[in-house]
């Protein structure tokens, strides 16, 4: 294998060492909330030069928008079930899970963080925001394309998400799965 194959290879070091800097801001952010620590913390933590992380995010708030998106990536993907209505209705448990597990609120303590962090971290916010945005937005054009009356994408962060993080975010009550399935049915 020569270099140019080794560099293109899934997984590896780069991908440990990433594994390692995701891990490193998670904890950190537990410990201490967003704002309350730097990037050489984080090198620290993960057993990586400063540079590194400088040289594949370019600074903190890229790096945390990053872990966020990869996170909801991960544990609340866009689904595809073949209906609008399935979709809607996966997507939205799987967003409920997620903001009521351990690390419950992250994305929204992120966008908090992000936004009080000046120009940069304004960028990271508007970025994380714009690649869910897309993403939600590719499972609505599937529905259009299967002929299927979608709403925008805006509609659903207004009447499934918004919602749910305001229940969370001020204890108004469990997230059940009656509760989410009368959103999306309002919704639709």
């Amino acid at each position: 294998m020569n270099e140019r194959q080794r560099a293109r290879r899934p997984g590896g070091r780069s991908a440990r060492v990433g594994a390692e800097v995701h891990r490193a801001v998670t904890e950190l952010i537990n410990e201490r909330g967003y704002g309350n620590f730097t990037v050489g913390e984080v090198a620290a933590r993960a057993g990586v030069a400063d540079s590194s992380i400088y040289r594949r995010w370019g600074g903190l708030e890229t790096l945390l928008a990053d872990v966020a998106l990869t996170r909801l990536n991960a544990q609340s993907p866009m689904p595809d079930t073949g209906s609008l209505d399935g979709d809607l209705r996966t997507y939205a448990a799987n967003v409920a899970r997620e903001i009521t597990g351990p690390d419950g609120l992250l994305l929204v303590r992120l966008a908090v963080a992000l936004s009080s962090n000046g120009q940069q971290g304004l960028q990271a916010r508007d970025d994380l925001r714009d690649e869910r945005t897309r993403q939600l937005q590719s499972m609505l054009d599937r529905a259009r394309e299967r002929g299927e009356h979608a709403p925008d994408a805006l509609d659903v962060l207004d009447h499934i998400l918004a919602p749910m993080y305001i229940r969370v975010l001020f204890g108004i009550g469990p997230l059940t799965p009656d509760y989410i399935d009368g959103l999306v049915d309002r919704l639709l």
